[in-house]
């Protein structure tokens, strides 16, 4: 016996080193196999429905899925990511030419200020305003110069790209072919009950599915409104700050509005009441409603997670993980409750008595 337990523990001590090695090889392109994964795990009832009508033929059914997932995925978000970053260039030029002055903007909205609310500033050590004009124009040139240098980072990194975009590419076909398969051997061999193990998997698929689906959604919808009211109101970068917009809106409730929120603002100080007021009702009628209504259909309402819950683990993953932890850190806290679900039944279960 003490043989055999000492085997085991050989053996599972083996195991968890070569799962980290393994982990460990993979590291340099976890974001192309989270979005493989991501990806498999969305579209795998288009690849289902294609094997059904096409006869059983997954080879064909993986590839016209693939095909799918490019067009209606991946290749518009390469669009906007090169569109991006021509526009990032562009403001970050026009920042530093002069053309953009956002002290000469925060200076024409402090004109604006009533003398109470001046003298009200005063009272509380706020009143300097030319200082803090100073420290915002050194902020704003180094926020252009990063912008600068995030996109010419973006263009020397372009070889890194394509390659995690190709493996990317590869790991979703044979997910897709596959992946009924690989999910089963996962199940078997997790050394966990059946019911638990298949409560925990599907649990997991379920949250990958509603966030990515969900908040890439409201994302694009967010941005899009956002984009195309600050283009039509004449603000310059417009295709930059919806993008921004979008990015924000991964944080509920509040993401879209601290772009709009304060261009509103300097509209209704300098004297565009009509703009501000515009933007203003846009902001809370049209980009409001739709955060308030998609994202608890598409997000809440599947994960079953609390909007704070979803709001905490949203911003700690990407602050983590980067773009990548909008999707990691709701994961993370979804598998947390339901492990801790699962230990608190089996616990009760073990204490009923039997009948």
């Amino acid at each position: 016996m003490r043989t055999s337990q000492l085997e085991r523990g050989a053996f599972l001590l083996l195991l968890a080193a070569v799962t980290v090695a393994f982990c460990w090889v993979l590291l340099p392109f976890a974001g192309a196999v989270m979005w493989s994964v991501a990806l498999a795990i969305l579209f795998t009832p288009v690849y289902r429905r294609l094997v059904r009508r096409l006869g059983g033929r997954h080879n064909t059914a993986a590839l016209l899925t693939l095909t799918v997932a490019l067009v209606i995925v991946i290749l518009p978000l390469i669009a906007i990511a090169l569109s991006l970053v021509t526009e990032a260039a562009s403001v970050s030029q026009r920042m530093r030419s002069g053309d953009i002055n956002f002290t000469r903007y925060l200076q024409q909205m402090f004109n604006a200020i009533p003398r109470w609310a001046v003298d009200l500033l005063d009272r509380v050590g706020l009143g300097d305003i030319e200082a803090m004009l100073d420290r915002l124009a050194q902020g704003a040139a180094a926020a252009s110069q990063q912008i600068a240098g995030r996109a010419l980072t973006i263009g020397q990194n372009t070889f890194e790209f394509l390659v995690s975009f190709g493996l990317m590419l590869y790991m979703l076909f044979f997910l897709l072919r596959d992946g009924g398969q690989l999910s089963g051997t996962i199940r078997n061999a997790l050394p966990l009950a059946k019911p638990h193990t298949n409560f925990l998997l599907n649990k997991f698929t379920t949250v990958i599915r509603a966030t990515v689906k969900g908040n890439i959604v409201v994302a694009v919808v967010q941005g899009a409104i956002g984009g195309l009211s600050f283009w039509a109101l004449g603000v310059q970068g417009s295709l930059l700050w919806g993008v921004v917009m979008a990015i924000l809106s991964l944080l509920p409730a509040v993401g879209a509005a601290l772009i709009w929120g304060p261009v509103a603002a300097y509209f209704i100080a300098t004297g565009s009441v009509w703009q501000g007021v515009t933007l203003t009702l846009i902001g809370i009628f049209v980009i409001g409603l739709v955060d308030n209504v998609l994202r608890p259909i598409l997000v809440g309402k599947d994960t079953q997670m609390p909007d704070y819950i979803v709001l905490m683990s949203t911003v700690g993953g990407l602050a983590l993980f980067g773009i990548n932890g909008f999707v990691i850190g709701p994961v993370i806290a979804a598998m947390f409750m339901a492990a801790w679900h699962v230990f608190a039944t089996a616990e009760q279960d073990a204490e009923e008595p039997p009948v």
